[in-house]
């Protein structure tokens, strides 16, 4: 077996950008393991294939959550991405940053290093920003754009976010997130931008990397107190392999605390129960377990037309041949057409609540399938919750899911947040320039009024929007499971590099914070094997 330097455990959206920082300057022999294949559907490329994407099999982990009582006992889905390029080939392409105070609230909670100051260069380093000013990166591997179709009903939006007192922000990534405006997607010419084109797909030809595909990783490989190595199953075969500097999990936020426990790295009376000998103690993995909870309001719609009827018969194969002779028109869109950041209470320092406007309605909101009549909808989460849950396996078997419990509107605050975030939502609404396109609220409906009703509301229909993380937090504390250079605490030879090592929620869509994070460990790594050499 070829001896590697670093191995990469996902390809997801950290390990591409390992993978590509790692390896440029020729010197570090890496080997990548993804257990997907190559992004090989026509749908990754086209945004609106997103749709397609979120119960496929083949691009998509498919994980679901227990029942929990905060949630009415439903089983609610969390999709993770599966593939070279992971979740940026299947999610909504929504990009934002955050706010400054996310970060900095991560170095107040001990993460020295890891404030805005530190992390903002590396958001203009992976920039590639088709808009905007210095504060933006123009010269990055990841390639953004704003959306840009407008309709009608969206600028009706707009214009009735103004009317309630909510200013115009042409760039929520540049400084003040607090406004109404269009988002900014990780799209070029049209066509989605994932990690796999911006990062590996330049990489691949180099020498020093190498890549395999549909390769399980089952355990680390552990001799005493240092990650020698890895092992994988590929066509039913088992096959170890061997890291002469490190080994680096980039498994995603519910896979990567997965992994470490399969490898008898956790909390003792967890893994003594599946029967896994105790290899090293570390209390918080899969602890921390924090995500974007989701309530989506829908209005019937009048006077307009909306993507529920422009993605069915004739208006659909328009809508196709526009695509391919311009890539214009609705194939354009992800999950967000229109922004808006708010404050849910007039004396908060920044937003709380974000919404994302589209002109469609959900039959089916986890699916994504749409209504046949003309309809609109309100996403609304709120931004920084509160309310923690637990990844952690129920099987010894790798190919079993973990049982993830995240523990949704368990602390009033996300509870109150939630209530008036809707309510804001509604009175938007019910401005005049978008009311005129009324006809009926359909979901939660004008009975609900009391705030115990709009809870009530968000418990039995709201669903994840797919931002894990935390799982294995980084910190100085006994509870953090890797230090601030994102070390596996008490071990040699072993890091976590992706949206697991986020000690607190950011201000947003997740994606942005991730690839941050990773170009940072990038930096960290090098700098680390240079003071060794």
């Amino acid at each position: 077996m070829e001896a590697y330097d670093y191995l990469i455990v996902g390809g997801g959206t950290a390990g591409c950008i390992l993978a590509n920082r790692l390896t440029a300057s020729g010197r570090h022999r890496v080997l990548m393991l993804e257990a997907g294949g190559e992004p090989a559907s026509m749908w990754i490329n086209i945004p609106a294939g997103f749709s397609k994407l979120l119960t496929n099999a083949q691009y998509n982990w498919r994980f679901q959550t227990e029942a929990e009582e905060n949630t009415n006992g439903r089983v609610i889905a969390v999709p993770r991405g599966k593939g070279l390029g992971g979740s940026t080939l299947i999610n909504g392409m929504v990009y934002v940053r955050g706010q400054a105070g996310d970060y900095d609230a991560w170095r107040d909670a001990g993460a020295l290093g890891w404030g805005w100051k530190e992390v903002e260069p590396y958001f203009r380093k992976l920039e590639n920003y088709d808009k905007g000013g210095p504060t933006r990166g123009h010269e990055g591997p990841m390639k953004l754009a704003q959306v840009r179709e407008r309709f009608p009903i969206s600028d009706a939006f707009i214009a009735a976010a103004k009317e309630d007192g909510l200013a115009f922000n042409e760039d929520y990534n540049a400084g003040r997130q607090e406004g109404v405006g269009y988002y900014q997607v990780t799209q070029s010419g049209g066509r989605r931008w994932s990690v796999y084109d911006g990062y590996l797909r330049p990489a691949l030809g180099r020498r020093n990397l190498t890549v395999v595909t549909h390769a399980h990783v089952l355990r680390l490989e552990l001799s005493g107190k240092r990650c020698t190595g890895v092992t994988y199953r590929k066509d039913g075969k088992e096959t170890t392999v061997d890291a002469r500097v490190e080994v680096i999990l980039s498994a995603g936020a519910i896979q990567s605390p997965q992994l470490l426990e399969l490898s008898g790295i956790g909390q003792p009376e967890l893994l003594k129960t599946h029967g896994i000998p105790v290899v090293h103690v570390l209390k918080g993995v899969g602890e921390n377990y924090i995500d974007h909870f989701c309530t989506r309001m829908n209005w019937r719609v009048k006077n307009a037309v909306t993507l529920n009827e422009m993605s069915r018969s004739w208006r659909l194969g328009l809508a196709v041949s526009q695509y391919y002779a311009r890539r214009t028109g609705i194939l354009t869109l992800g999950t967000g057409l229109v922004n808006a950041f708010v404050k849910t209470r007039p004396e908060m320092e920044t937003a709380d609540g974000q919404f994302f406007f589209m002109h469609a309605s959900y039959a089916n909101a986890a699916e994504r399938v749409l209504d046949k009549l003309p309809g609109m909808t309100i996403g609304v989460t709120q931004l920084r919750p509160q309310s923690i849950g637990t990844i952690h396996i129920k099987s010894p078997d790798a190919s079993a899911g973990p049982s993830i419990r995240p523990n949704f509107l368990s602390d009033p605050v996300d509870q109150e947040c939630m209530v008036r975030s809707m309510r804001i939502a509604r009175r938007i609404v019910e401005r005049p320039a978008l009311h005129q396109h009324v006809s009926e609220e359909m979901s939660p409906g004008s009975q609900v009024q009391s705030d115990a009703d709009w809870l009530l509301f968000a418990r039995h229909n709201g669903q994840t929007i797919y931002h894990p993380i935390g799982t294995c937090r980084m910190g100085e504390d006994e509870r953090a499971v890797v230090d601030l250079r994102l070390r596996v605490r008490g071990l040699e030879g072993l890091r976590v590099v992706d949206a697991s090592v986020m000690p607190k929620m950011v201000s947003g869509n997740i994606q942005a914070a991730v690839m941050m994070v990773a170009e940072k460990a990038a930096d960290l790594i090098l700098e680390d094997v240079a003071q060794r050499a």
